[in-house]
């Protein structure tokens, strides 16, 4: 990066720090530091509810998952509308009359303390390793860019956000949130614009829907059935998947989920709770849709510019020094002459290129030769995955969160890259953040208070629970250490990992709110049984055993707690 690029990404983080901790001023208590003394207004919930899901990982990731595979990643967030209205209906008014600080506190005073302890810890485990993912996606970034070593680049990452979630708490939270969404959108609408003015003329937002639709990358709905018949269970996103598995998915992670409840319950009243919540199921999917439409647009990009055999420039440098380096400089050099062919072709379709492309060259015969050289890449990509994959090389064979960032790095001028690398820092942190927040609401509220018998005044608790967001930072920064090389996109490697535990702990609460004859010991058996038995699942899913989409975990997991749960109580009841 240039000079400004530096000063303009020092500038916008430094000023977010500094933001955070003018704003982090709040009572020294439990309720000042979790909660925000509950007087945030219902737009700033929403921004919180958005900046808490919508991380590093969403901007990093899925422009580079519209580019490789198209835009129905968006058929995940189907089920989130009506999410938000079960939740507002039941989960909201029993949260705010019993005026909890965590979501776990209900499931005491509905089962028994076990019960409470197990689904806390359930999503402790679960969120603790997922914001190590969240932490590792703007990491890689400086990693990519600067060449540092990841482990200290991890810790550089960690070590800012740090400092004002510990001195502020939920208020801090709740404010650079509103700053960093604003930031975000600003950042990602100049990004968009800037892919269309670097097109050639005549090629405008029309030529790019019709480029990514021919491409099959406009795939924003797709049924799950094969062409020979049938449902493809393992097929990860479609729109019957995207509704019934995104709405359980949805609904857990919104509704049990600490660091989503914790965003809500700061509200000033139940309406404003309600309000946050409805909009963001209003404005989730439009949003997504502009981000993997970016990605979209930048896979049109590419088709009249020169496409990187590899996005991940680290890699390629890698394997310029493995055993591969005389074959790597063969593919590159013929990578390089299939580039050249296809710009050509694409200059003489191009519709502002010199007399009519018709009257040159038939345009099917331009098509069919542009076809062809792109498969001829396509073979000369395959390779270079390969010889990353190699464990001698161990290299990572995935580009796909480099896309995005590849084309900021080369295209963008002076400055607005570093303003599009800050808005990824800014959306990590926004998540991870709350993330922290909640972490130690949950480890404060439902452990050490719970189990502790000694009281602490209210200014000792404050001081406890900052030591405890310390601690869960540091947590999750060595977990950002374990999943640098995971092997598919991050947006999809953190909705796996959620899937695992959402279903589950979604299973628990449904069994509080609408099976009221059901008591703690067979809601708490029926949980530890189903949760290991979607462990046993994904494990068969990615050996091929039992092909299953990701998504439809959330649905057995919270089917599976109700059922079990709902046997076991009979059983105990014969007895």
């Amino acid at each position: 990066m240039s000079r400004p690029d530096w000063i303009v990404l020092a500038l916008t983080l430094l000023g977010t720090i500094a933001y955070g901790l003018y704003k982090g001023r709040t009572t020294k208590d439990l309720d000042g530091y979790f909660l925000s003394n509950r007087m945030v207004p219902w737009y700033m919930v929403l921004l919180g509810i958005m900046g808490t899901q919508a991380s590093a990982v969403t901007f990093l990731s899925a422009p580079g998952q519209a580019y490789t595979d198209g835009m129905r990643f968006v058929q995940y967030y189907f089920g989130l509308p009506l999410a938000m209205v079960v939740l507002c209906i039941s989960f909201v008014p029993v949260f705010h009359r019993l005026k909890v600080y965590t979501a776990y506190e209900y499931l005491e005073q509905r089962f028994d303390l076990k019960t409470r302890t197990l689904t806390s810890s359930l999503f402790l485990l679960q969120r603790a390793l997922s914001t190590g993912i969240s932490i590792s996606a703007p990491s890689i970034i400086l990693s990519s860019l600067l060449g540092w070593d990841i482990v200290w680049t991890n810790i550089f990452m960690g070590g800012l956000l740090i400092i004002y979630t510990v001195s502020g708490g939920a208020k801090a939270v709740a404010y650079t949130q509103q700053l960093q969404m604003i930031i975000i959108f600003g950042g990602l609408t100049i990004a968009g614009y800037l892919v269309v003015h670097r097109l050639p003329e005549g090629v405008g937002l029309t030529e790019i829907l019709h480029i990514g639709g021919k491409a099959g990358k406009l795939n924003i709905i797709t049924t799950g059935v094969r062409q020979g018949g049938g449902f493809d269970w393992s097929d990860r996103y479609n729109l019957l998947s995207g509704i019934i598995g995104g709405f359980f998915l949805a609904l857990s992670y919104f509704g049990t989920d600490q660091s989503q409840v914790g965003r809500y319950l700061t509200a000033r009243s139940l309406t404003e709770s309600r309000l946050g919540l409805l909009m963001n199921g209003l404005v989730k999917v439009p949003m997504q849709f502009l981000i993997l439409l970016l990605g979209v647009m930048v896979f049109a990009f590419y088709q009249y510019n020169h496409e990187p055999v590899f996005f991940n420039k680290s890699q390629v440098d890698l394997l310029a020094h493995s055993k591969y380096k005389d074959s790597l400089a063969i593919v590159n050099g013929k990578y390089e002459n299939a580039e050249n062919q296809r710009l050509n072709l694409m200059s003489m379709r191009s519709p502002g290129s010199a007399g009519s492309p018709s009257a040159i060259v038939d345009p099917s015969l331009l098509s069919q030769q542009t076809e062809a050289l792109e498969k001829e890449k396509a073979g000369y990509k395959a390779t270079i995955r390969r010889w990353l994959s190699d464990p001698s090389v161990g290299g990572e064979s995935n580009d796909t969160n480099y896309i995005f960032l590849r084309f900021v790095t080369d295209y963008l001028p002076k400055g607005l890259v570093g303003l599009l690398i800050a808005v990824i820092f800014l959306a990590a942190w926004g998540s991870i953040a709350a993330t922290l927040n909640s972490l130690a609401s949950c480890i404060i509220v439902d452990f050490h208070k719970r189990y502790s018998k000694k009281t602490l005044p209210p200014h000792r608790e404050y001081r406890l629970s900052q030591l405890y967001t310390f601690f869960w930072g540091i947590f999750c920064v060595g977990s950002a250490l374990l999943v640098n090389n995971l092997g598919n996109s991050l947006i999809e490697a953190v909705n796996v990992l959620g899937s695992l535990f959402y279903g589950v702990i979604l299973g628990i609460f449904l069994v509080a709110f609408y099976r009221p004859k059901v008591g703690g010991w067979p809601v708490f058996i029926s949980a530890i049984v189903v949760e290991i038995g979607i462990v046993v699942l994904n494990i068969l899913g990615r050996k091929g055993i039992v092909p299953l989409g990701f998504l439809w975990f959330n649905l057995i997991g919270a089917a599976g707690v109700v059922l079990l749960s709902e046997v076991l109580q009979g059983v105990m009841k014969k007895k």
